[in-house]
């Protein structure tokens, strides 16, 4: 378990009823445990079940439910589940995403589309589909997962995965003004390259020197750093904060 050290402060998550896409690994497992450690109610969805099982036996009785999430009847199932479960949802973290490769003029269009299909159709219909839980909830928080690749370009060709991420930004600048008369924020979390599955936990030389030379405070950062930010978006510490999307990059889109 992870202790933020924010139960009955400025960060409480008490019996907030949090849903984490993406939950078994990397950042999305990471998110899992801190918000648990600041006593939220998780509930956890990904594809792989044996890892979404394993974390289970560590958290404080989430409620874990496996699938995959361009399935729309598994969109479905995790907001009925949720209702019949807790009748609301406190606050919907949008982090299940994967990544392409390789020039476009290379790619398939099916290497494509399910890119597209899991960063941005499956982020947009979940919100679509849960968006009567969250309306219920006393203070509720939408947290889509971007990148610094929604706001700069990368130089690694991966034309699927900065196309969605950028959309993702401005569907969350858009859906804040769309929600924020119902009281919903939305905003969305922009990380660097943390150490997680998808960079190859940063063990590659070469990519933690570009890290190095490329950010303004000159290191990767470590998986902790990510901890704040989240708390603060899904948090009253963030309560007027809407539209908002805050990058964790170490000053990489400022270099």
């Amino acid at each position: 378990m992870v202790d933020p050290q924010g139960r009955g402060g400025l960060f409480d998550c008490r019996d907030r009823v949090v849903l984490v896409t993406g939950a078994s690994s990397g950042l999305g497992e990471r998110f899992a445990r801190v918000l648990d450690g600041a006593g939220a109610r998780a509930v956890l969805t990904a594809r792989r079940s044996d890892r979404l099982e394993a974390l289970a036996h560590e958290l404080t009785d989430p409620l874990c439910l496996p699938g995959d999430l361009t399935d729309p009847s598994h969109r479905q199932a995790l907001v009925d589940t949720i209702e019949e479960r807790h009748g609301r949802l406190d606050v919907l973290i949008n982090n299940a995403g994967s990544c392409d490769a390789g020039p476009l003029e290379e790619q398939t269009l099916e290497e494509l589309t399910s890119v597209i299909e899991l960063n941005l159709v499956a982020t947009i219909d979940l919100c679509r589909l849960a968006a009567p839980l969250l309306f219920r909830a006393p203070s509720p928080s939408v947290v889509n997962i971007a990148s610094v690749f929604g706001v700069v370009a990368s130089r690694p060709a991966m034309a699927a995965y900065n196309a969605t991420k950028g959309a993702l930004v401005n569907f969350t600048r858009h859906l804040a003004a769309q929600w924020g008369p119902r009281g919903v924020r939305v905003n969305a979390l922009a990380p660097g390259y943390f150490p997680t599955e998808l960079t190859g936990m940063l063990t590659d030389e070469g990519l933690a020197a570009s890290i190095r030379d490329r950010t303004l405070l000159g290191r990767p950062p470590t998986m902790a750093e990510i901890d704040g930010p989240l708390l603060f978006l899904v948090s009253d510490a963030s309560s007027y904060v809407t539209g908002h999307t805050l990058l964790v990059d170490g000053g990489w889109t400022s270099a």
